[in-house]
């Protein structure tokens, strides 16, 4: 057998030399083995989960007063006479009102409370306090909170009303009397 190596030898003759063999990238140093999943404590997972379950409530409570303040339940109106327009509240300061509703001249009127959220509203009502109006109001039942009205009934627009017709007879001529029957 020959003493040949397997590649071959530089060419004098042609100046050129082969090129070596590709050398394969160095290998990544290997990865450290995973490490055990950790157990979470008892009073983390507590913790959590009523962290979740307030987040949750919280989202709840919020879509629904978002529902319940966009979904009229009624609508309608109302006339009397303006008896108390006041805005109250610590916190959330709010428009309340009264109406007096005379159904019976003479007679003990029924009381309807109701709220205003618009202050431009509130501004109206504020100037028709003693006087007949006429109220359009809408009612949106189930607020969670007290600090959109006092009652479920917001009143949205006001209109001056006329004056009552009383019952009472026109002044006019009066009546002759009648004459005795004969005996």
């Amino acid at each position: 057998m020959s003493n040949e190596s397997s590649t071959p030898s530089p060419d004098p003759t042609s100046g050129s030399t082969p090129k070596p063999a590709a050398v394969p990238p160095p290998l990544p140093p290997p990865s450290p083995s995973p490490l055990p999943p950790t157990k979470v404590s008892l009073g983390r997972r507590i913790k959590r989960f009523f962290l979740y379950w307030l987040a949750g409530l919280v989202l709840a409570v919020g879509l629904w007063t978002l529902f319940s303040l966009n979904w009229r339940y009624s609508e309608g109106d109302r006339g009397g006479v303006l008896q108390k327009f006041s805005s109250k509240g610590w916190v959330c300061k709010t428009y309340e009102g009264e109406l007096a509703m005379y159904v019976v001249p003479g007679m003990a009127p029924e009381i309807w409370e109701f709220s205003v959220r618009d202050k431009a509203v509130a501004a109206q009502l504020s100037g028709f306090v003693g006087e007949r109006v006429q109220l359009h109001y809408s009612e949106h039942r189930g607020l969670p909170t007290r600090c959109f009205g006092e009652t479920s009934y917001f009143v949205d627009r006001v209109t001056p009303a006329p004056p009552a017709v009383t019952s009472e007879a026109p002044p006019g001529p009066a009546m002759p009397p009648t004459p005795p029957a004969p005996p």
